[in-house]
């Protein structure tokens, strides 16, 4: 699905990462742990295309990036669902409005009932027709993980997606998508909550890799 040979990329001050080579299959579990600074959104940004590599190869859904046109980059975002950190919304739509707009905006056809069953999945159900800045910050949390798999993704990228919310909060965002990774779909979370990573660890087969010093390494087994 997203595969990275010898990747390295810089920002015009030298390398943020250099020699990055991983592959992310179909239905894998990983998650992406370092400092804050290490490149862990960046890297993110290149698993979706949102940045082209500075040197290296990035493959996604088995085409080179470098070699994508704009309108090929585009459908294949719709076979990738996003958790930014800071999860925005349009404050003048109503929760189901913000989570189908994926599909209404592309044309993509929305059915009601998909829509309500997926609210409901996430817990929202009640709060379809609330507006963004009603909602706490688990719901945010929430709408915004409905919104990114509104598409059925093939794969999911989550960027510090429960870094805001309580212990509790957290645990119950990562058991949904423990689920949809059960259901086939791949996941990558970038988080730097070690206790997430290991209350993840006893329940789903997950690869841990660690970014620090410019290199992504596997993370030890002590976690």
């Amino acid at each position: 699905m997203i595969v990275f040979e010898d990747v390295s990329h810089d920002y015009g001050g030298g390398p943020l990462f250099r020699d990055v080579s991983i592959t992310l299959g179909a239905g894998s579990f990983h998650f992406l742990t370092g400092p804050s600074g290490a490149g862990k959104s960046t890297l993110l940004k290149l698993c979706y295309g949102e940045l082209i590599p500075s040197a290296g190869r990035v493959s996604v859904m088995g085409q080179d990036r470098r070699q994508m046109t704009r309108d090929e980059m585009a459908a294949t975002r719709q076979r990738i669902g996003i958790v930014h950190q800071d999860c925005r919304f349009l404050d003048h739509l109503s929760v189901a409005q913000n989570v189908g707009l994926p599909l209404t905006a592309t044309g993509r056809p929305l059915p009601q009932g998909d829509l309500t069953d997926l609210l409901g999945w996430v817990g929202l159900g009640d709060r379809a027709d609330a507006l963004p800045p009603t909602l706490s910050g688990g719901e945010r949390q929430r709408a915004a993980l409905a919104r990114a798999v509104i598409g059925a993704p093939t794969l999911l990228l989550a960027d510090e997606p429960t870094g805001n919310l309580d212990w509790d909060m957290s645990q119950r965002l990562l058991l949904l998508m423990m689920e949809l990774n059960r259901m086939g779909t791949a996941v990558l979370i970038a988080t730097h909550d070690m206790n997430l990573i290991r209350f993840a660890k006893s329940h789903v087969q997950a690869r841990v890799l660690r970014i620090s010093g410019r290199k992504l390494t596997a993370a030890g087994a002590e976690l």
